[in-house]
């Protein structure tokens, strides 16, 4: 049977293919400290959970319009005007069944073939995976461990070519935490702006921040006429499976990804909007909770890592992930992953699963306990203390 060109420009996601091997091997009998998924250990907040289960009650289960409910988008559009201060309504809003969703449509909709996006390497790979589906052209900015993972917004201006239409960035980052300062925001919207390039901005992690403040590019005054910002529930609320993502972008685009949604998956849960509306308008207790507990693990997990021979590691500003540097072990990024997993038990993730600039690095998750994380930190230097 034949298949299409360009399904074979699809990637996988390295933190899928590693859980994979970990299960072979917890089926062998073996222990394994997950440390490669990036995914929230706690549970979705009590009164989200109950905000579901009434709609579904209530009888919320039919088709909602393809773009989302119109009062879950206006509670989105107020959410984005309080958090970013800006002013849109919501038919600046769409509602998809999570973040991915939006990346693929957005491309989809904006890019032709052969136009260049550029994209943060090391950097989350559905981003070129889906470039490249689209028929575009990747084209990869280096993240610096020397500028805190920040990429040098000169570095822009020396990869624009007539071809280049959208700059993807993404700040708190995966896979480094490292979070754009606002400066950088303005230098990256002026550049947009100055060659007629669209921004878009993956912001799932904009509520998991430390020692800093979030700030979004759709704040700049203007901005929001050539940007998506995307974000959602995944993160910040612990609702992984519930498939919730949303953005905001100017009118015309959102009626695009409408007609999109329409031809695609014709529309998100609808018992899961409710849900989702009583996230961003109830109680916020147990997301703060849920920051400072992240907060004492990244403290941990980087003293930990600054431990051991061989390693040094930043401390990231945001989201759930640390990025250390693991060149002075003498092992490759891939090497030094399936070491620690075959040998010690610790599931973490090549750098290179982020793209060619990852070298020399791993990601891991701190989505995890603290006891857990002690213990993958002990096994990590008895297995490199034991190549000597």
């Amino acid at each position: 049977m034949q298949y299409s060109d360009r399904i074979e420009k699809l990637e996988s996601e390295g933190a899928f293919v590693v859980l994979a091997k970990a299960r072979k091997l917890e089926a062998q009998g073996k222990k394994i400290i997950h440390l490669q998924i990036g995914e929230p250990d706690f549970a979705t907040p009590a009164n989200i959970c109950e905000a579901g289960v009434s709609a579904i009650r209530d009888g919320h289960t039919h088709y909602a319009p393809s773009g989302g409910l119109l009062e879950a988008r206006q509670v989105v559009a107020d959410y984005y005007n309080k958090t970013r201060n800006i002013s849109i309504n919501g038919e600046h809003v769409i509602i998809m069944p999570g973040c991915k969703p939006l990346i693929y449509c957005t491309m989809e909709a904006i890019l032709n073939p052969g136009d260049e996006v550029i994209v943060p390497d090391p950097g989350y790979p559905t981003y070129r995976s889906v470039a490249r589906f689209v028929g575009a052209n990747p084209i990869p900015i280096k993240l610096r461990e020397e500028n805190e993972f920040r990429f040098l917004v000169s570095d822009i201006e020396k990869l624009i070519t007539p071809k280049t239409k959208m700059i993807v960035i993404n700040s708190p980052e995966n896979p480094t935490g490292g979070i754009l300062t606002f400066e950088d925001l303005e230098a990256i919207y002026a550049i947009a702006k100055k060659h007629d390039l669209w921004i878009m901005s993956d912001e799932i992690y904009s509520r998991l921040v430390y020692d800093t403040e979030f700030k979004s590019v759709a704040t700049i005054p203007g901005a929001l006429e050539r940007t998506v910002a995307i974000d959602g529930l995944s993160k910040t609320y612990a609702m992984t499976g519930w498939r919730l993502g949303y953005a905001a972008m100017p009118k015309t685009l959102a009626d695009y990804l409408f007609t999109m949604a329409i031809n695609t998956f014709s529309s998100t849960a609808t018992f899961t909007q409710y849900a989702m509306m009583e996230a961003l308008q109830g109680p916020q207790g147990g997301v703060h909770k849920m920051v400072e507990e992240f907060s004492r693990r990244r403290d941990v997990i980087v003293e930990g890592l600054n431990k051991i021979e061989g390693i040094s590691c930043l401390k990231p500003q945001g989201a759930f992930y640390v990025f250390p540097n693991i060149t002075k072990t003498g092992l490759t990024s891939d090497q030094f992953a399936d070491l620690i997993l075959e040998e010690g038990g610790v599931a973490g993730l090549a750098g290179t699963a982020f793209g060619a600039n990852g070298e020399g690095y791993a990601r891991f998750s701190y989505a995890n306990s603290i006891e857990n994380i002690q213990a993958a930190l002990a096994q990590i230097e008895r297995v490199l203390a034991n190549r000597k």
